[in-house]
């Protein structure tokens, strides 16, 4: 039932040229293809199964194959003391068939078996280190996407007034803005936008192979797709594009602070993917659906090669995810710190890079969009802070002096290591180059003067200059760090922090009223009077008739005095 790690990267590899060479052609062709199967037929009704195969659709799928393949291929030497990697392996490919599911069924009621799979697959592989912090983990990024099936299901009841199911032939009516809603809250929730964020890093719970999967191509895109895939019916209403960009923005702004404050590899890496599905989202609220497929594929590149980096250090320190331990990484593990910067450096869009295509794409279209000055601001701030947090992690692993010694030998010569990472470091250097040359060479650049052409550069370098100002040298109060190392207060709003004061009240209740006075006032204390006048009764009938009269006495002398 289960499978050897192997034979699943084999079979991916096995199915990863048909998409791809589909999506060629449809690219070149411009068309797209839809197949239904009947799966039931009566005299009044049917029930039958449509599957899209549009150019979107299968270049997701084939980066969907390529990024799994390697990241099975690189678990195999991170789970290599795991006793049941084959089942390991067996959940990961069921996460990979449901992302599937979800790209080429235009169904919403078909659609669903896709995306609760996500989630199902998702909460089993947050809860694999069996401990009570993964289980609340778990059950954080359970509950965070339980809120988005909610939202799919309410949307198909509400999709019942028009007789069908089917997202090709939704017409833009205003019968449908509460639908629009739903999809947008849905999509929100799946790819952690304010205030749904704080599942994101706790899902860091899971292994590092899961975590390159979920937060590249699988889980935190699928909320991005599905309003990729709705974006036709969904910008006509016009507070859709705007609340959309207002919400990403925010995301963004959130994500990049909370980076600079964070001392944990994954979560830095999980914040910079908060960070760039903000770029997606804003995209999407700008009308740029193209634009923000595009970074969608090679952001799914570039952070695939970043967290194989990440696990390979973890690793090599036995499991410890502290930034502040690691430094000094560039004699020992070579290869692994090249990885790590051809990444970041695609990360911040710097030229000829992966991210540089799309995400400079998408800060030139901002400029020449009539935003809000507030938007734009806090826009190319977030820029500034993505360089900073990135520049900040790979100085520190570069040069900062190692705190540990590590544990393993830090040899760059394991080959289930090594092939992914330069596979997916060949990915995240030729990615963007080679897709804007076949696949989107028909994106109109906007007309901007030289010097806000080269305004996105000047915000790399800026940030990258200033990481170690604003790390060194501006000192931070205990709330301030607070707020920002808990993602603007979200990660306490929405987790058990929540329910300490009811707690807490209820353990001084259960103290001072129930095990304190009530017991003294009520059956016990009545209980123990009653027993010591009883005891006091039965030894004073017990005495001599002198003691009672001498009490007699010094009680007659007591009133007379």
């Amino acid at each position: 039932m289960f499978l050897p790690p192997m034979s699943a990267v084999m079979l991916l590899l096995f199915l990863l040229p048909l998409p791809s060479l589909l999506s060629l052609y449809l690219f070149s062709s411009n068309t797209f293809m839809i197949f239904s199967w009947t799966m039931f037929s009566s005299t009044s009704c049917s029930f039958s199964l449509p599957l899209i195969l549009d150019p979107s659709g299968c270049l997701f799928s084939s980066t969907v194959l390529f990024i799994s393949a390697n990241v099975i291929f690189f678990s195999k030497f991170y789970m290599q003391s795991d006793k049941f990697i084959p089942r390991f392996t067996f959940i990961i490919m069921m996460f990979v068939a449901s992302m599937n599911l979800l790209i080429f069924i235009p169904n919403l009621i078909c659609l669903l078996l896709g995306w609760d799979g996500l989630g199902i697959v998702s909460f089993i592989l947050v809860i694999y280190y069996q401990n009570s912090k993964s289980l609340a983990a778990g059950m954080i990024t359970a509950l965070m996407n339980r809120i988005g099936d909610v939202m799919i299901l309410m949307s198909i009841a509400i999709l019942l007034n028009l007789g069908h199911w089917s997202i090709l032939t939704l017409w833009q009516d205003n019968s449908l803005k509460i639908f629009s809603i739903m999809i947008l809250i849905a999509g929100m929730t799946k790819s952690a936008q304010v205030p749904f964020s704080s599942w994101l890093p706790a899902a860091m719970a899971a292994p590092t192979p899961v975590s390159a999967l979920v937060h590249s191509s699988t889980l935190v895109t699928a909320g991005v797709f599905l309003l990729y895939r709705f974006h036709p019916t969904l910008s006509f209403f016009p507070l859709y594009c705007s609340t959309l960009l207002i919400i990403a923005t925010i995301t963004m702004l959130m994500a990049g602070m909370s980076a600079l404050t964070e001392c944990d590899m994954k979560k830095i890496v999980a914040l910079s993917t908060l960070s760039q599905l903000g770029v997606m989202m804003s995209s999407l609220g700008m009308n740029m659906p193209s634009l923000t497929f595009f970074h969608l594929i090679t952001h799914a590149l570039f952070k695939a090669l970043l967290f194989l980096t990440v696990g390979v250090m973890i690793n090599y320190h036995y499991h410890s995810q502290d930034l502040r331990t690691m430094g000094n990484l560039i004699l020992s593990s070579p290869l692994t710190i090249s990885s790590l910067l051809i990444a970041n450096l695609s990360l911040c869009g710097s030229p000829f890079f992966a991210g540089f295509y799309s995400k400079d794409f998408i800060i030139e279209m901002s400029l020449h969009s009539p935003l809000n000055n507030i938007i734009l601001f806090s826009y190319l701030l977030a820029t500034i802070l993505t360089a900073s947090y990135s520049t900040r992690m790979t100085m520190t692993l570069i040069w900062n002096s190692s705190n540990n010694t590590p544990l393993q030998y830090s040899s760059n010569f394991n080959s289930s290591m090594t092939l992914p990472m330069m596979f997916l470091t060949f990915g995240a250097i030729t990615c963007g180059t080679l897709l804007s040359w076949s696949s989107f060479n028909n994106l109109l650049e906007p007309p901007l003067p030289t010097n806000l052409k080269l305004l996105p550069l000047y915000l790399t370098l800026l940030g990258g200059g200033l990481s170690y100002i604003l790390i060194s040298n501006i000192p931070l109060t205990s709330l301030s760090h607070h707020f920002i190392s808990s993602m603007w207060f979200l990660t306490p709003l929405t987790s058990q922090a929540l329910l300490n004061p009811p707690l807490s009240f209820s353990l001084s209740s259960l103290k001072i009223l129930d095990n304190g006075w009530l017991e003294i006032l009520s059956s016990q204390g009545i209980f123990l009077t009653l027993s010591y006048n009883s005891n006091f009764l039965m030894y004073m009938s017990k005495t001599k008739y002198t003691t009672h009269l001498s009490l007699f006495l010094i009680s007659t002398l007591t009133l007379l005095i």
